[in-house]
């Protein structure tokens, strides 16, 4: 049995955890109470630091041994120092760096998103950037090619991206000596912020460029050409490449990225590479069949029309939808939704025929012209006699 539990306490942790279990609530705390998560916070400060110290400890198992059998007089009698109010045999924030992987850009930096980079001055590639380009359905179907204007960052043409004035070169800052860093004190810690004068780089222009204030960029105004290949869709994404941002420090331009935005059409209706639309017919052609002329995204094509075509049936048509943009050669399909037309002006002669045409039913009725209409009186007379009696 630990003569102390403070340690575990201050890990929240039982006195027979194991290296996993500190580990875990090492890295919980000491995230939860970091002084970047605090600042001025001195009850935020002064527990973080007797976190590090309660790992110090139990994260060996030598001094571990010690503080269970003896306590926080046994480390101090063995040659460890005391607690939290008594100091650290290492500073805590070394500690978190060392267990988080350390150092500059290291895992302190990346487990709070962001640090100073390993080396300020490598190269930097440039951002991508995203057009939005809104294209007809026609340019969608057979592909086209667009003139896009837009805005980007790039190197100044004054300075070509030094940020120097002519004649003069970039010199070590003096604010940070070239580390790229300032220490600011804060309490027990000296934590280490990006130097203000040259953002981290350790170096700045001499004398600025005045076109672009020794940033080395201006925004310009871009003209490209994008070429949309045949079966491009709403949210189809279309890289041109190295017309992104430019790169810093011989680092590669970023990409342009064109997201395409389809207008919809009055007639068909697009569903991945198949296209649907609806076809009205003569009901003298519903009735009889025969051959029809349809319009589809690849032009005028022929149709076989099934005697006794109701409204609604349906028929496709292979290979005729839009052209698949992942299969090259390839093509979806097209579905036609009939509905019939009944025409609305009749000439004597006509309705004298149609009128006939009626005659024929009554008189020598055949079960199954009207399948639809039979079905539907016969279900009404069945529901009509359950009724009544």
């Amino acid at each position: 049995m630990a003569v102390s539990t403070e340690y575990y306490e201050t890990l929240e942790i039982s006195v027979t955890a194991d290296e996993t279990e500190i580990k875990k609530a090492y890295r919980r705390l000491a995230v939860k109470y970091h002084p970047d998560h605090h600042p001025g916070d001195k009850e935020a400060e002064e527990k973080f630091k007797k976190i590090a110290r309660a790992y110090e400890v139990l994260s060996d198992p030598e001094k571990r041994r010690i503080y269970d059998q003896f306590g926080e007089e046994g480390l101090n009698r063995s040659g460890g120092r005391g607690g939290a109010g008594g100091g650290f045999s290492g500073n805590p924030f070394d500690i978190f760096n060392q267990f988080f992987g350390g150092g500059a850009g290291g895992g302190f930096e990346s487990f709070f998103g962001g640090g100073r980079p390993a080396d300020p001055n490598a190269p930097e590639n440039g951002n991508d950037l995203r057009y939005n380009l809104e294209i007809d359905f026609q340019d969608a179907v057979k592909g086209a090619t667009k003139t896009i204007e837009f805005m980007r960052m790039d190197n100044c043409p004054d300075c070509h991206g030094s940020g120097c004035a002519e004649g003069t070169s970039r010199v070590r800052c003096r604010r940070c000596n070239g580390q790229g860093q300032i220490g600011v004190s804060q309490g027990f810690f000296t934590m280490m912020h990006e130097c203000p004068v040259c953002h981290g780089s350790g170096i700045y222009p001499e004398k600025p460029c005045s076109a672009c204030g020794g940033s080395g960029e201006k925004k310009v105004r871009r003209k490209v050409e994008v070429h949309i290949p045949p079966g491009v869709d709403t949210g189809t994404r279309m890289r041109v490449s190295g017309e992104g941002e430019p790169g810093k420090r011989g680092g590669v331009n970023g990409d342009l990225f064109v997201v395409t935005s389809v207008r919809e059409d009055e007639y068909f209706q697009r569903d991945g590479d198949d296209i649907f639309c609806e076809i009205p017919i003569p009901f003298h052609i519903a009735a009889l069949g025969g051959k029809i002329d349809v319009p589809t995204v690849q032009g005028k094509t022929s149709v076989d029309v099934e005697p006794g075509t109701q409204t609604g049936d349906t028929k496709t048509v292979p290979g005729k939808g839009m052209p698949s943009l992942r299969r090259r050669g390839s093509f979806g399909d097209h579905h036609l939704k009939y509905f019939v037309e009944v025409p609305k002006k009749l000439t004597p002669e006509q309705k004298e025929l149609l009128q006939k045409f009626g005659e024929t039913f009554r008189t020598s009725p055949q079960k199954g012209t009207h399948p639809v209409q039979e079905s539907f009186f016969r279900r009404i007379m069945q529901k009509m006699t359950a009724f009544l009696f």
